[in-house]
């Protein structure tokens, strides 16, 4: 895989950056969004394919992404097709942290030193390539805005965008509902999108323990009640933490 064209959960890392405040929208459902989005990525890459709710590596090459290719071999060592809300149900440690410092070494973010609540030194990171984040928002207005079936890649985004709560954060307010619910449609135009954002909600409403029969392809918008648990925003939003790998502190909304 080469490294020109920007992957799935980098993508949803950067809708997720506030601009203003360089911290994440909906972070702890963020958190198992990126998983998905690498399951995503995977699929597209044909290196795991769908086996009804559960995930099958088809292909156990290397992408050539070191983070790709370390769930890649997660998944092979399984040895069998593994539920995909077990995955994302799984720990992640350091996920959203190890996407950011890419992300900052690629030069798409920078990271702004300071401190919470004048004591613990923080770490929040702003967008720099402020281009890219308006060309992965342009595909999704223009999906929603067209009624055009969009390209895989932008359907899964949708889907894992919706998925993880992001509707209410890029599509603010009474004005925004109509775009959200859109948002939430598109989520039938990518087969394997539409099962990693439901297995997404799913761990979210704590059904990782119930099996469930795998969304057929072309089907219909996500169940109301999985919307609504996902539709609240966080309390606050994070800062990252110097003290500690992959620690966290929650600023409360202003």
């Amino acid at each position: 895989m080469g490294r020109s064209r920007r992957t799935i959960p980098e993508e949803l890392l950067l809708l997720a950056l506030d601009p203003t405040t360089g911290t994440t929208a909906q972070p702890q459902s963020l958190d198992l969004g990126l998983a998905g989005a690498q399951l995503v990525e995977l699929a597209l890459a044909g290196r795991i394919a769908p086996d009804g709710d559960r995930i099958a590596v088809v292909m156990p090459r290397p992408t050539g992404d070191p983070t790709l290719d370390s769930a890649l071999e997660l998944l092979r060592r399984r040895g069998s097709p593994v539920r995909a809300v077990h995955w994302i149900g799984g720990p992640r440690l350091g996920l959203r942290q190890t996407y950011l410092t890419h992300l900052e070494r690629c030069g798409m973010v920078h990271a702004v030193e300071g401190q919470m609540c004048g004591v613990l030194p923080t770490t929040r990171y702003q967008a720099t390539e402020t281009a890219i984040s308006r060309e992965i928002r342009a595909r999704l207005d223009n999906a929603i805005r067209t009624g055009v079936p969009p390209d895989p890649r932008t359907a899964a985004l949708a889907a894992l965008a919706h998925a993880v709560g992001l509707g209410k954060h890029l599509y603010p307010g009474n004005e925004g509902r109509s775009s959200r619910s859109r948002l939430r449609d598109l989520i039938r135009h990518d087969p394997m999108g539409g099962l990693v954002a439901h297995a997404v909600m799913d761990v979210q409403n704590g059904a990782a323990a119930q099996p469930r029969r795998a969304q057929p392809a072309g089907a219909g918008p996500v169940r109301q009640s999985a919307t609504r648990a996902t539709a609240q925003p966080a309390a606050g939003v994070p800062v990252q933490s110097r003290h500690g790998r992959g620690s966290m502190a929650r600023v409360g909304a202003r």
